[in-house]
């Protein structure tokens, strides 16, 4: 019998009928820079999928094509089966969406909050109140229903916008950076809801993060760069097509020193952030090696397992953070 983490890592079946949202060559632009370039990707029902990206990426942009607050320039999305640019209502009657910034009305009860939430989508009398009483126990805020949203922590306030975008029982759920603001303690928290309503109620849910932690817990991902997909699959698929280890030397003349790498040992060999990067089988063999065939070259030495970062320096030649970084600073 599989366990747990074999059965996270497994990518599961997009059949016609097991596929929850269908992204086909979307493209969009703001005047004449292009925010995203053509990409593709199927969601299946009850997966959880992870579109990460350093800022300027073409997540967001994604994410509003998604939710049906933006069309695409080409391309189509389909959710539930329905076109996102066609047929825009039948796709919101599908989707709970749960944005970055602040939508509960903090003045409100969180039962109140339900309450409106729920008079949107047309439910009313005792149905929406069960539903109301369901979902809070369902956030585990079934003590603090009649309390002011105001008195709430941060990780209680997202509980309630999470039930917010669930009282109308969407089958795909939308989340652009779900834990911002958040304690580690209430991440980890919210994490275990999304992959408690995965399993109990086979719920699709598209997750847009800048972080790696985050990314890593998602079934499947597409990191993005520049409007472009530059990997897809699981985690584990990602970080095993680096291979090996990633070793990191530190140099007094690191472009010296990646050059002979390159011209000894036929691999090859780059200067990022002033130091030498390698990707290689066996790291520890190797370095011994290199130490010997260039003594007093080689100041430090790292050698590490290959992570979602070195996926990212892999296909694009720099480093997620500083990708981001840059996009603040423009």
């Amino acid at each position: 019998m599989p366990t747990a983490l074999q059965e996270r890592s497994t990518p599961r079946s997009t059949t016609a009928d097991s596929v929850a949202v269908r992204v086909d060559e979307i493209r969009h632009s703001y005047g004449k820079r292009a925010a995203l370039k053509g990409i593709s990707f199927d969601v299946a029902a009850g997966e959880i999928f992870g579109l990460l990206g350093p800022n300027g990426s073409g997540k967001t942009t994604l994410f509003r094509i998604l939710s049906t607050l933006m069309l695409p320039t080409g391309g189509r999305a389909l959710v539930a089966g329905f076109d996102a640019t066609q047929q825009p209502n039948e796709v919101r009657r599908r989707i709970g969406v749960v944005f970055q910034s602040q939508s509960v009305d903090i003045k409100l009860t969180a039962a109140e909050n339900l309450w409106h939430q729920g008079h949107l989508y047309g439910l009313r009398g005792a149905p929406l109140t069960a539903r109301i009483r369901e979902m809070l126990e369902r956030v585990a805020l079934a003590d603090r229903g009649k309390d002011r949203v105001e008195t709430f922590s941060g990780g209680m306030q997202r509980r309630v916008e999470l039930a917010k975008g669930l009282m109308h029982r969407p089958s795909v759920l939308l989340l652009d950076e779900p834990t911002t603001g958040l304690d580690p303690g209430a991440r980890r928290d919210l994490w275990l809801y999304l992959d408690e309503l995965r399993a109990q109620e086979q719920v699709s849910i598209i997750v847009t993060t800048h972080l790696m932690e985050e990314a890593e817990r998602c079934d499947r991902l597409a990191i993005l760069n520049l409007g472009e997909i530059v990997g897809l699959g699981t985690p584990t698929e990602l970080r095993s097509e680096i291979g090996g280890d990633v070793v990191m030397l530190e140099a007094a003349d690191p472009a010296s020193l990646a050059q002979r790498i390159e011209e000894r040992f036929k691999i090859a060999a780059t200067v990022l952030d002033g130091r030498v990067r390698l990707e290689i089988q066996d790291g520890l063999r190797f370095v011994t090696a290199l130490a010997e065939a260039f003594p007093g070259a080689i100041e430090s030495v790292s050698i590490s397992k290959p992570t979602l970062d070195d996926v990212f320096i892999s296909r694009t030649g720099h480093r997620f953070w500083v990708e981001q970084e840059q996009q603040e600073l423009d």
